[in-house]
């Protein structure tokens, strides 16, 4: 069944975002970011005038995911690496250009498909059933350039969780925050 409705959401997605093209002077631009946060190494690269794909490689902290943990007591943290992947539809660049707000490094408001995978942890406070686990999901956001090159990025969605034993669930919120810098000028 979430199979399924993956499958429905991704197709909707492509569908929107081939049906939607306008022909305003938009266009994504491919962006290398250093992320502070959970720290990583990103690469944004465009794949039509207002989608993206990004992907992040780096060491960060995670909380735990209540079916694939266990034990543990007070602040809960994984340090683990992970693997971030993320379809990107910005939405409103023809409107932010119209308010004359800045689009560069792809500035604006999205929808977007995430996936996100941990490895063996480096230091945690509980015990996980895998040493890797994944979560995918929906999510709405943003992401601005401030200055010459300083990176913020938002978003939130529903995701599922699950591990390489099969153990998983649905979490209703998740949240991201990153910030950094872009290589790009």
């Amino acid at each position: 069944m979430i199979n399924k409705n993956i499958f429905l959401f991704t197709m909707l997605l492509i569908t929107f975002n081939s049906f939607a093209q306008d022909k305003m002077d938009t266009q994504t631009v491919k962006v290398w970011r250093i992320n502070f946060l959970n720290p990583a190494i990103e690469l944004e690269y465009p794949i039509s005038n207002k989608s993206t794909i990004s992907s992040a490689i780096g060491i960060g902290y995670n909380g735990a995911y209540p079916d694939l943990t266990y034990g543990g007591d007070g602040f809960i943290y994984i340090i683990a690496p992970f693997l971030d992947v993320q379809y990107k539809y910005f939405y409103n660049f023809k409107k932010r250009q119209n308010k004359n707000r800045t689009i560069k490094n792809n500035s604006g408001n999205f929808i977007s498909l995430r996936l996100i995978s941990h490895g063996p942890s480096i230091m945690e406070n509980i015990n996980r059933t895998s040493d890797f686990d994944f979560a995918f999901g929906p999510t709405w956001g943003i992401q601005r350039k401030y200055g010459k090159n300083f990176h913020f990025l938002f978003d939130v969605g529903p995701q599922y969780y699950f591990d390489t034993y099969g153990n998983g669930n649905i979490m209703p919120i998740m949240v991201q925050i990153n910030l950094g810098f872009d290589l790009n000028k």
